[in-house]
């Protein structure tokens, strides 16, 4: 029987649909593939926990859910949902590969040696990531307001890093946010009103307000200050009059 050129039509779109998900699918699994790539060739691996473990020289699907720390969304589909890799004595910064992992939702750095800052744009590394513990590393300068853009955070820990500078306030934006430290850090300023208590806090020694000490006010501060000078001028016209004694006493003794 011969087929109208409606019926060729309807066929035709029928067969585009159905390899519709299978191109997203493969599109997806090179694109994760590819990021847990990009992460070993970014992170020394003194220990070699990742060079014994992720071996890609499989070309059976799904291999990569048999790697150390990593989780898949099926243990048949090559699609990361999370990546843990804590306490593994890894070295580097934060790994930009992790860009490629598009569905991926929980982030665990923990216990290693990654160090410089937390990257500025890392929103668009980790946008739908519902959890992300980068705490006990050597993390350093200021935590990026644009954490603010990871909408679907629920927990942050970034305690036992070398942070400095203020808590963004923009972090109260995070209205998913139930799980937030960022102690034994060098954190100064106020902290913003944040849902966590003093221990997440801790060992900052310039932080105040909310849980914490209160911070001074102005007047305080121009107290403080007064009595500084004060103090500093005191001992300096001490140390002058005893400059003057002694230049007296000197000359009394030369020149009698």
């Amino acid at each position: 029987m011969l087929l109208t050129g409606r019926d060729l039509c309807n066929v035709f779109l029928a067969g585009v649909f159905l390899l519709l998900p299978s191109c997203r699918f493969i599109s997806g699994v090179e694109s994760d593939i590819n990021c847990l790539r990009s992460i070993k060739a970014s992170l020394e691996d003194p220990l070699d926990m990742l060079t014994s473990s992720w071996d890609f020289s499989n070309p059976t699907e799904g291999f990569i859910c048999n790697f150390q720390g990593i989780e898949c969304w099926h243990p048949y589909e090559s699609r990361v949902l999370n990546i843990k890799l804590a306490d593994l004595g890894l070295k580097g910064q934060f790994p930009r590969g992790l860009v490629n992992c598009t569905s991926l939702t929980g982030l665990d750095l923990s216990s290693n040696s990654l160090s410089r800052s937390i990257p500025g744009d890392i929103h668009k590394l980790i946008p739908y990531v519902m959890s992300l513990d980068l705490s006990s590393n050597s993390f350093s300068g200021e935590i990026p307001n644009t954490i603010s853009n990871c909408t679907f955070l629920n927990v942050l820990k970034l305690d036992n890093n070398k942070l400095t500078g203020q808590i963004p306030p923009e972090l109260g934006r995070l209205s998913r946010l139930k799980v937030f430290s960022v102690a034994n850090n060098q954190l100064s300023g106020p902290v913003p009103t944040f849902a966590a208590g003093a221990d997440s806090y801790a060992n900052n020694r310039r932080l105040c307000g909310g849980p914490l000490k209160n911070c001074p006010s102005s007047s305080q501060n121009k107290n403080d200050l007064v009595r500084v000078f004060k103090s500093y001028t005191v001992v300096m016209l001490g140390a002058l009059g005893f400059g003057i004694g002694f230049v007296f006493s000197f000359s009394f003794f030369v020149f009698r």
